[in-house]
Order: C-alpha cells, then structure tokens, then sequence
C-alpha cells in the first residue's frame, strides 16, 4: 500500500500505518526530519520544485529522479506501507504515487489507475512533468499522460488529505 501525504503529516502517517518506507519529493532547502521509525536505507529524499517547465533558480523534475523513485519502489519488498509526500501532499506526491503503482502493476490499465487517483483524491494534481518522464521510462506510448491530463486539475487546497492508493486495484 502507498499512502500519500504532506510534509505536516509525515510523521503522523508513518506511525498511523507502520510504514518503513518513506519518499521524499522537496525543493532544496525544504527540511524534513526523517521519523525514528524509518532507517536511512529506507528512506529517499529527491530535491526538485513542483514545476512542468524549466524556470531560473529552478531544479526541473527530470529523468534522474524518476529513476531514483524507481529503483526505490522496485526494492520494496511490500511487506509493509510506503509513505509518499511532497510539501502539500497534491502535486509531487501524487504523481510519484501514480508512477510507482503503474510501475509495479505493469498491466494495470492508465486510466483506471488515474481515475482511482482522483476519486481518492479530489485535490491530487499529478505533476505533468513527473508523469512524462515516467511515461517514457515506462514505455507508455504517452498513456500515462494522457489519463493523468483527463482526470484534470484538482480542487484547490493548501494541503491535500492523506490517502493511501492499493498497488493492484
């Protein structure tokens, strides 16, 4: 299981749910405290802004990430919950989500999975960026991205609520 928060609630969904693997997704300088419970093996922390295209002062989500999220997924032996957050648990995280499930139910179908997103959160806006360059990495032919595009923005929010998103449908 993948559960999906903000940086406020890290702690707090790790303890909820045992959880001894933890993704990161912040911009430089963004501090999270790694909880007690999480080994630093079992822990990633990507440095990237929540952004699509390249702007100045700017780290651009880009394909070394997703294959460091990757290759963390792919050693999780799944015997208990991962936690995936970004600052507001909307956009980084969502997207990671999305791509480590697609990753490992390689024939679990893009838009049911996306649809799945949506309904269990309506505030998740996948970062399009992400999403590409696991579309690629993945061989996806581009249907990652568009069923990300067809689920479309989320409702605003400052924060979006913790939710948890089951690997296999």
């Amino acid at each position: 299981m993948i559960h999906v928060c903000s940086l406020s609630k890290v702690e707090e969904t790790v303890a909820k749910t045992g959880a001894e693997r933890l993704l990161s997704l912040l911009a430089a300088g963004t501090e999270v405290t790694r909880p007690a419970s999480i080994t630093r093996e079992n822990h990633l922390h990507l440095v990237m802004h929540d952004i699509a295209v390249a702007q100045d002062g700017m780290t651009m989500p880009g394909e070394a990430h997703v294959r460091g999220l990757l290759d963390f997924a792919r050693q999780w032996d799944r015997a208990r919950p991962l936690v995936v957050h970004c600052y507001a648990g909307i956009s980084r995280s969502t997207a990671s989500a999305y791509i480590i499930a697609a990753a490992l139910a390689p024939k679990r179908d893009e838009v049911e999975l996306a649809e799945t997103l949506r309904a269990l959160s309506p505030t998740a806006t996948p970062n399009p960026r992400l999403i590409a360059v696991a579309d690629a990495l993945l061989d996806r032919n581009g249907r990652m991205s568009r069923a990300i595009e067809a689920i479309g923005r989320g409702a605003d929010a400052f924060e979006g609520t913790p939710f948890a998103l089951k690997i296999d449908g």
